[in-house]
């Protein structure tokens, strides 16, 4: 019998492999945007962040030559580089569209008109001709060329101490504290007060109010945007602080409460009774009792909210309007970083990536009460 008490369901490996498949969907975009995050912008173009640990062999687009024509012994010369880094390897080359491999590398080849190019394998070139080249088009390079892995700490060093992104960045991180310390205190301050009324207190209409919480839940946010400014509006305070707090106040409170309520449902009820037996009133059991006994739920709603309230980029975009960027947050300020194109993808990682160290560090530093607040209630 598979369902006798301690022994091992035969459904366990599966559960084992969705654990796996669930921690391998949130590790790998997080170690891609590590990796991406220490690329080029044209690393990143041209080639996925999987494929940057090992060397990569690929034909490149045409390189045209270029340079300034020096005349030796009667011989006029074009000297360059192909390539500007130095660990590039050319395996082949031509100056041909339709033959891009034709040439190995140290080859010379005879362009006409004794004209002749040779390509080394570091990317050195050698144009020479007997006449002078004028302002005559030069010839193209096609190269196959193999890349070693290549990392570079110059999207941190230009995210965090260049002075035209230090003080956008800077700002926009306090910008985000400002946000989300209140914004994660008040939703739990209020909710725990609802949900010892709910759990513990008789009152008129309470199973109705719960069924009105769990409804609440399913309502996307984005209905609410609108309705929600325009009361802001009405009184003053639609476009700062106060009014993104309650607004994230609001959108957290329904899962604040039903989370609370069903931690504190499942606490010992003797203790509730032996205190109003000793006398003590409602508020003194919330404050003395029920409180320190619901610590991981608090802990684990907290995660939620920061996490939420820190990458949040919709609320702060409407109820944070404001042309001068003084209360621009983090993740409005990143998507200014990547310009009118959105195209420096290597900037978007490293801030990204620069963004998310908050939240990892409040994550694995409460991650414990995460898993027993969740639990909480569902064992009696």
């Amino acid at each position: 019998m598979d369902n006798i008490a301690g022994s091992k369901s035969s459904l366990s490996w599966a559960v084992q492999i969705s654990v796996v498949l669930l921690v391998a969907l949130w590790i790998f975009p997080t170690l891609g945007l590590l990796i991406s995050s220490f690329r080029t912008a044209d690393q990143i173009s041209n080639s996925g962040w999987w494929s940057s640990l090992t060397t990569q062999v690929k034909q490149n687009p045409a390189i045209r030559v270029a340079g300034v024509e020096v005349e030796q012994d009667g011989v006029f010369v074009i000297e360059g580089r192909l390539f500007t880094a130095a660990n590039v390897v050319i395996e082949a080359w031509g100056n041909n569209a339709n033959r891009p491999q034709e040439f190995a590398p140290g080859d010379v080849a005879d362009l006409g008109d004794g004209v002749t190019l040779t390509v080394a394998e570091d990317g050195a070139y050698r144009l020479a001709s007997p006449v002078s080249l004028g302002d005559g088009r030069l010839p193209r390079v096609f190269t196959t060329a193999a890349t070693p892995p290549e990392f570079t700490l110059g999207n941190y060093e230009n995210m965090l101490f260049n002075p035209a992104n230090i003080e956008g960045m800077a700002k926009a991180f306090f910008n985000t504290l400002t946000v989300t310390i209140p914004a994660t205190i008040i939703p739990i301050l209020v909710a725990a007060f609802a949900a010892y009324a709910l759990a513990w207190m008789d009152f008129p209409g309470r199973a109705l109010l719960i069924a009105a919480i769990v409804g609440l839940l399913v309502v996307p946010l984005q209905l609410a945007l609108i309705p929600l400014l325009k009361f802001h509006n009405q009184i003053g305070i639609g476009k700062g602080y106060l009014g993104v707090w309650l607004a994230h106040t609001g959108f957290g409170l329904p899962l604040a409460i039903y989370l609370l309520r069903n931690y504190m449902v499942g606490l010992p009820r003797d203790i509730i009774e032996n205190a109003k037996v000793d006398g003590a009133t409602d508020f003194q059991i919330f404050t003395k009792i029920i409180l320190p006994l619901s610590f991981p739920a608090l802990a684990s709603f907290a995660i939620f909210q920061f996490l939420w309230t820190w990458n949040d980029l919709l609320v702060a975009m409407v109820f944070l309007i404001d042309s001068s960027g003084e209360t621009t947050v983090m993740t409005k300020q990143i998507i200014e970083l990547l310009g009118t194109r959105g195209g420096n993808w290597e900037i978007l990682a490293t801030a990204a990536f620069v963004s998310i160290a908050v939240p990892l560090v409040v994550f694995f530093a409460m991650q414990k009460y995460l898993v027993r607040g969740l639990l909480a209630g569902s064992v009696k």
